[in-house]
This record gives structure tokens, sequence and C-alpha cells, in this order.
């Protein structure tokens, strides 16, 4: 993992270099979404058109302010070692459940062929407390 220097002249380059590292990755998440709109009929022509117009400001945006810093490097490299932090903490996501899903630990998921009962419907879309599911056993 890199790290960021923090002397001075060099701190506030890494810190810009962090930033547009992390902006681009973002300016990638909404060309995704974008494609994703597009292929599925959600957005005008206008939309579209508008959309492209304002990512490809964005992109020219992003280049200046590199050329600008001479930051060209610096940037690909973090990209590069963000890119890796990302695939490891996906990975752990995949391996390990998240705390916050703890309350669905209890139900089960349907198979793909087999259409959720009501009662799994319930349990996953308003999950109780123990307090509040012997409330309503005793109604």
């Amino acid at each position: 993992m890199d790290t960021i220097n923090l002397d001075g002249e060099e701190a506030s380059d890494g810190l810009l270099s962090l930033v547009i590292a992390v902006v681009e990755l973002l300016i990638e998440a909404l060309e995704q979404e974008a494609i994703r709109r597009m292929e599925s009929g959600a957005l005008t022509d206008e939309e579209i058109e508008r959309l492209g117009a304002q990512l490809a400001a964005l992109h020219e945006e992003i280049a200046q302010l590199k050329a600008d810093n001479d930051l060209e490097d610096d940037v690909s490299q973090l990209r590069g070692s963000l890119s890796d932090l990302v695939e490891d903490a996906l990975k752990r996501v995949d391996d390990e459940p998240h705390p916050g899903f703890s309350f669905l630990e209890g139900v089960s998921k349907p198979s793909p062929e087999e259409p959720a009962t009501e009662q799994q419907s319930k349990e996953v879309s308003s999950p109780m407390t123990p307090d509040q599911q012997s409330e309503g056993e005793t109604e």
C-alpha cells in the first residue's frame, strides 16, 4: 500500500493525487451507471447528450488538474493501489457476512426456482426485535 508523505509541498501533492484518483474512480462508476441506463432505455436522447457532455467535461478538468500539477504518474500509481484495495475488500465481503445484516441470519433464502413464502417476505421486509415478536404473538 502506498503512503502519502506529509512534508510541505509533497503533502498537498499527495493529497491532491489521492483526491483525483478517487474522483476518477467515481467518474468510472458514473459512466457504468450511465451505460446501464442507456441500454435499459431509461434515458432520453437529450439526457444521453447532456450526460455525455458532462462526463467529457469532467474528464477534461481532471486531465488539466493532473497536467497542471504534474501528477499523472502519482495518480496512476494510487489508482493501482486503490484497485488492489477494493479487490481485497470485495473478496472479504464475499467471504464473510457483513455484521450490519445480522438480522437476516435466521431467514432462509428461497432457491431461484422457489418463490419466497409470505412469511419469508415479511421477515426480510420488516425485521422485528425479539421484544416486538413476542408482543405480536400475544395479540
